[in-house]
This record gives C-alpha cells, sequence and structure tokens, in this order.
C-alpha cells in the first residue's frame, strides 16, 4: 500500500516531499488544538478530578477510622462481656457452694430433729411401759392377794377377816417369790 501512496503521489505530480509527513498548516493547527486542550485540561479538568480524588481518599481514610473505631468498641465490648461472663460464673460457684452448705445444715438438722424426736418418743414409750407395768404388778398383787387369802381360807378352814395380816403374809408370800425368781437367774 505504500507503493501505491508514492505511485499515486508521483503521478499526481507532486515532486519532493515525504508523502508521510503531513503538511505544516496540518502541524501548526494541530499543535494549536492540543496546546488549548492540555491547557483546559490543566486549569478545569485536573483540580476537579483532584478535588474529587481528595474526597475519595478522605472517605476512605474517614470510613478506614472508623471501622477501627468500631474494632476498639467491639474489642473493649468483648472484653467487658468476657469480665461478665466470668463474675457470673463465679458468682453461681458462689451459689452453688452456699446452697450445698445450706443443704447440708438442713439435712444436719434434720437429724438432729428426728434423732431427738425419736429419743423423745423413746424415752416416753419407756416410761408409759413402765408405768403400765407398775400398774400391772399393783393389780396382779392384789388380785393374787385376794386368790391367795381366799385359797388360804379354804386350805386353813378359816376366813381371814383380818385384812392387814391377810396383807402382811401376801406380801410376804410374793417377796419371797421374788427372792426365788431372782436367784434362779
Amino acid at each position: 500500500m505504500l507503493q501505491a501512496l508514492v505511485t499515486v503521489a508521483a503521478e499526481e505530480g507532486h515532486s519532493g516531499g515525504n508523502p508521510l509527513l503531513p503538511a505544516v498548516y496540518d502541524i501548526t493547527w494541530s499543535l494549536v488544538c492540543f496546546v488549548i486542550i492540555g491547557f483546559v485540561v490543566w486549569r478545569i479538568a485536573l483540580p476537579r478530578m483532584a478535588k474529587v480524588l481528595d474526597a475519595r481518599s478522605a472517605a476512605i481514610e474517614g470510613n478506614i477510622a472508623k471501622a477501627d473505631e468500631a474494632q476498639r468498641e467491639a474489642e473493649a465490648a468483648l472484653e467487658q462481656y468476657t469480665a461478665q461472663l466470668a463474675a457470673a460464673r463465679k458468682e453461681a460457684g458462689e451459689i452453688r457452694e452456699a446452697a450445698r452448705e445450706d443443704g447440708k445444715k438442713i439435712v444436719a438438722e434434720a437429724k438432729e430433729t428426728a434423732s431427738s424426736e425419736a429419743a423423745r418418743l423413746t424415752a416416753a414409750a419407756h416410761a408409759q411401759i413402765e408405768a403400765e407395768r407398775q400398774s400391772t404388778l399393783v393389780s396382779l398383787r392384789a388380785e393374787v392377794g385376794t386368790l391367795a387369802v381366799d385359797l388360804a381360807g379354804n386350805v386353813i378352814g378359816e376366813t381371814l377377816s383380818d385384812d392387814a395380816r391377810a396383807q402382811a403374809v401376801v406380801d410376804r408370800f410374793l417377796a419371797e417369790l421374788e427372792a426365788s425368781e431372782k436367784a434362779a437367774q
């Protein structure tokens, strides 16, 4: 193609010069347009772009600062939460320990109360048994005495009318009977 251009230019009668270089007036007007566009870009576009970039940079730095502050606050909140959690666990342990101690005290008091109540009931039962035993002994002595006096009267053939004498005989008989039982044991 380059050879075709050279051939066409030679036929038209252009003689001299390089066909690849533009004409001087084209270079001049291109240079003037370039200078005007460069001046407009330098005076108007670049300052506006610098402002936009500065604003974006400030926004980014502000967001970074906010993010750093938020991260510090989150770390502080986490530390506070961790401290509160540890305090709550410690308090729960103390409450559990106090409850165990209270439980042990309640169980000990219940055992002591039950033991004293059992001792009281046992003592009352022993006292009642002893009273009933004494009552039974007195009743038996009286019945045995009456039977003995009646039997003795039947054997002798006389009526023992003197109650004091009959009571003395019965008491002596029962005392001998008790003495013989104790000796046998």
